[in-house]
């Protein structure tokens, strides 16, 4: 656990905090405009061109380079893999997770709806809304109601209680990196209820079915006829696509994990929201999220949440909006003595590796750090 620590703050600071940060949500929530939307629909043309360039290039480098041209087989085919990689990142992670939110529906686009916004991956995007945009942003980091602590896979922190089955942790993790677009289209299904009895098949299977749905949907198109296009020359462009999803996943995966489980990232018991303020909840989304350095280039790839922090306080304002915000919010936490999380991507990634290491094993918790000053 870190050695740096918050104070504990007052009832009367603890408010004050809340106001502070809602002044300034107000403040920006009032200039969103035209600027906003140019940004989002730039967004959607490069995820639209990456992706046309990247399938050119795949199928290209697969037909030339397995009739007339065999040198451009392998560099087209890199290429147009990492180009498709690229455009599924952006959808992800910028368009589609944050349109996703309700940032742009002030803008009135159908296309830019947060209800009706379906993403390239084969999880649903409704399960999405329910697991991630309520119960995580809602209860984020308290045990036993934010299910995105360790995804029922993982023991992230010592408060989460041993079992022996932890000890793969290590392998389960890469695993799940690999698979992670799976293991977002899986969490909401509770297959643990369901092997332990408590869940009815058929309530499983009502469940599964639009899941399975999407996820069919998922692989005929960039697993069957995607590759089909070229013909018999399917194979280089089959295995550009699975390698494309893995990117993505590979990326998403390391940026969600840095967004909550770094060394100085906490958990909180279920008392903990008991009566919440909104200066509780905002304190809350502090000490449980880290974010990100690296300018402009991670912002834009992690979709902000290298502003993990601002996203948290802020889910429905324009992710683009979180690096400005970021100065004030920053300079709010200062004045009111808590830690701001943050660092380099290999220090906050390497810190989620010991997480997942130290805590495969037996581990207890330290003393619990107060959010509120007593009395």
């Amino acid at each position: 656990m870190s050695k740096i620590k918050s104070r504990a703050l007052s009832a009367d600071e603890l408010h004050r905090f809340g106001e502070e940060l809602d002044a300034l949500r107000a403040r920006t929530l009032a200039t969103l405009g035209q600027r906003d939307a140019d940004y989002i629909r730039r967004i959607v043309a490069g995820v639209r061109w990456l992706g046309l360039g990247g399938r050119v290039m795949l199928m290209t480098g697969a037909v030339l380079g397995s009739t007339v041209l065999p040198l451009l087989l392998w560099p087209l085919c890199i290429l147009g893999t990492v180009l498709l990689g690229l455009s599924k990142i952006l959808e992800n992670m910028e368009l589609g997770h944050n349109v996703m939110h309700g940032q742009y529906d002030w803008m009135g686009d159908p296309a830019l709806q947060g209800r009706s916004y379906e993403w390239d991956i084969v999880g649903t995007s409704d399960n999405w809304r329910k697991t991630h945009n309520y119960s995580h942003h809602t209860w984020t980091n308290v045990r036993g109601m934010d299910d995105d602590i360790g995804y029922g896979l993982l023991r992230i922190f010592p408060e989460q209680r041993w079992k022996p089955f932890y000890l793969l942790q290590p392998l389960v993790a890469v695993v799940f990196a690999l698979l992670f677009e799976w293991g977002v289209a899986l969490q909401d299904l509770r297959l643990g209820r369901w092997f332990a009895g408590k869940m009815k098949g058929r309530t499983l299977w009502k469940m599964t079915t639009p899941v399975a749905k999407k996820a069919g949907k998922q692989v005929l198109k960039d697993y069957l006829v995607f590759p089909l296009l070229a013909g018999p020359y399917f194979l280089p462009v089959l295995l550009g696509n699975v390698v494309a999803n893995v990117i993505r996943n590979i990326w998403t995966y390391v940026i969600i994990f840095c967004g909550h489980f770094t060394a100085d990232a906490e958990v909180f018991p279920k008392e903990s929201v008991r009566n919440e303020t909104r200066g509780h909840w905002y304190l809350r989304q502090l000490r449980g999220s880290s974010n990100l350095t690296g300018g402009r280039v991670i912002d834009l790839w992690s979709g902000n949440l290298s502003r993990q922090i601002e996203h948290h306080f802020y889910p429905d304002i324009p992710a683009n909006r979180y690096a400005a915000m970021a100065v004030e919010v920053r300079a709010i936490c200062s004045r009111y003595g808590q830690h701001y999380n943050t660092g380099s991507l290999p220090k906050q990634f390497g810190t989620v590796v010991w997480r997942i290491l130290r805590h495969a094993f037996p581990s207890k918790p330290g003393p619990a750090r107060p959010l509120m000053a007593a009395g």
